[in-house]
């Protein structure tokens, strides 16, 4: 009898350990996390950022209201030794995805792991960059949405706000990848469409003041790729930029928004959304990267800062879609 009842006693105290550890499992399958890492703070890439939690939020939970979305961001204030020690962090934490927001943050993950998801935002070329076989098929941990606008059109836009026919001021970030590819397409369009440019490259923020100077006699209007740097700078850019009465046309709709006359581009806020679609179908719909095709911007929108025209006495109602 006492045998038969230490059989009982050991029957339901492992049923009741299978239980819990039951219970254990499906309490860590209802929380998600998620890692963040940023090059560094400013308009376009914070917009990206939010767009993508709120949109994976309200994914998650119109699937299931019960699953809890842990995020750990990690912003490297521009500073490369950070980068790489955040990366770092977030690879080796169990993290179920990891969003990388600009080309250096994407590298800075990809070299770290090959195995945890990454989906990556406001990086222009995922190939060049080396995050990505191709676009069609990655073949890697890497997917996400490209932020290279429509450069052509963009500089159709400006020319039609220039005044004169002095070169068109073109400045960027030498050490940016997407940037120096964005200029090469610049140079290609102005081959093509006999315009004249004024190319200067700047590597720091203290000199982006003095090169806007530089250029204001020598220039009929500025254009800006989407470039960290030069997002970073706006505020900075668009006050020296009209006092110099010099139209602005940007890569992004946030750089316009921070001091530029207009663009017809980007909204990060949306591409953000637009990446957050695509984690969402790695974390819950357990698609893999390797298979998943990189997007760009299912949207492009003419934007118009209207106090920025009219301080350069252009009517705002007047700039047209390129």
């Amino acid at each position: 009898m006492k045998k038969y009842l230490v059989g009982l006693l050991t029957i339901a105290m492992t049923a009741l350990i299978l239980v819990g550890c039951s219970n254990n499992a499906s309490a860590s399958d209802k929380t998600l996390n998620v890692g963040i890492l940023q090059i560094v703070p400013h308009g376009s890439l914070d917009a990206a950022r939010k767009g993508f939690k709120s949109e994976l939020n309200k994914e998650v939970k119109a699937h299931d209201k019960s699953i809890k979305i842990n995020y750990n961001y990690q912003n490297a204030q521009g500073d490369q030794s950070n980068l790489n020690s955040m990366a770092q962090q977030l690879t080796q934490k169990k993290n179920d995805l990891i969003l990388g927001i600009a080309t250096p943050s994407a590298q800075a993950l990809a070299k770290k792991t090959k195995t945890t998801p990454i989906v990556v935002t406001a990086v222009t070329n995922l190939k060049s960059a080396g995050l990505v076989k191709n676009d069609e098929k990655p073949a890697t941990n890497v997917t996400g949405t490209k932020d290279l606008g429509p450069v052509d059109k963009q500089l159709k836009l400006l020319k039609s706000l220039t005044k004169n026919n002095k070169p068109i001021g073109v400045m960027y970030n030498s050490s940016e990848e997407n940037s120096v590819l964005q200029v090469k397409m610049v140079k290609k369009y102005a081959k093509n469409h006999n315009l004249k440019l004024n190319i200067v490259s700047v590597t720091s923020t203290n000199d982006v003041a003095s090169a806007v100077s530089g250029m204001a006699d020598k220039v009929s209007g500025i254009y800006l790729p989407t470039d960290n740097l030069m997002a970073s700078s706006m505020k900075t850019i668009g006050k020296k930029a009209q006092a110099a009465k010099l139209p602005v046309v940007t890569g992004s709709i946030e750089m316009a928004e921070d001091g530029g006359t207009a663009t017809y581009g980007i909204n990060y806020n949306d591409l953000g959304k637009q990446t957050a679609k695509m984690a969402y179908q790695i974390l819950i719909n357990k698609k893999k990267p390797q298979n998943m095709a990189v997007e760009t911007s299912h949207t492009l929108r003419l934007y118009v800062n209207k106090n920025n025209a009219k301080a350069l006495g252009i009517k705002p109602d007047k700039i047209q879609k390129p």
